[in-house]
């Protein structure tokens, strides 16, 4: 397990949590990604009826699911693993960053209520900065990298169309660096990680890198923020 992995999950560590207490006491409404407001994309996926499915990976796992979490029209964000086999999907061996594996999130939404481009304009704008190359905020390793999952052509299309979009208009100082390429499998991560933001939103770690991303999301996406956020627990209670 890498030493990332291991200041995220010791949450009654002392030190860190001084450290991190310390940064909110200096910056409370900092968090370690800006929020950049940006344009919606130009191009996006035809309306289609059915769940539909987009997965994303933008750093640590929680922040990504928490905002989902709170965005209307999601019917279910799952925290996982994408990139690598099912062997070495486990929080212990995508610590090590060499898997092939992202922290990712699976997003199942409403295509009634939230377009594709709509969760990639959420993705791009509050979720992380996608000029890091594997890393986001404190955290480094290809585990943390910026990506997109394409599950189809369409979204593939759509994604890369996005990108190019944006950084044609510079609204970033430096280059995207988000890669895209296709959806080979999704593993769900450990039961622990399902809901984290929710569960512990007074954990250091998540006071400070994530609970600001909530915020933004709000202020930024306000019609398409939900106060109650729509738990991994409460869609298995009802499906």
């Amino acid at each position: 397990m890498s030493p990332r992995h291991l200041s995220r999950l010791s949450l009654g560590a002392a030190a860190i949590g001084a450290l991190a207490l310390a940064a909110i006491a200096i910056s409370p409404s900092r968090a370690s990604e800006e929020a950049v407001v940006i344009p919606p994309p130009a191009l996006d996926v035809q309306a289609a009826d059915g769940i539909q499915t987009a997965v994303i990976a933008g750093g640590c796992f929680w922040g990504v699911q928490g905002v989902y979490q709170h965005t209307a029209g999601v019917l279910n964000a799952v925290s996982g693993y994408s990139g690598g086999s099912k062997m070495t999907a486990n929080y212990t061996m995508i610590g090590t960053g060499t898997t092939g594996h992202a922290e990712a999130v699976e997003i199942k939404y409403d295509p009634k209520k939230i377009s594709y481009g709509k969760i990639l304009q959420i993705f791009f704008s509050v979720v992380h900065d996608p000029t890091q190359l594997n890393r986001q905020g404190p955290d480094v390793g290809t585990q943390y990298r910026s990506a997109i999952f394409a599950a189809n052509d369409e979204q593939k299309k759509v994604a890369e169309a996005y990108i190019a979009q944006l950084n044609a208009a510079k609204v970033y100082k430096k280059p995207i660096v988000t890669k895209v390429g296709p959806l080979q499998a999704f593993f769900p991560a450990e039961d622990y990680h399902q809901d984290y933001l929710t569960l512990h939103p007074n954990q250091p770690y998540i006071a400070f890198n994530d609970i600001p991303k909530i915020e933004n999301l709000k202020k930024i996406f306000a019609d398409n923020y939900i106060e109650k956020p729509t738990l991994v627990s409460s869609a298995k209670a009802t499906n």
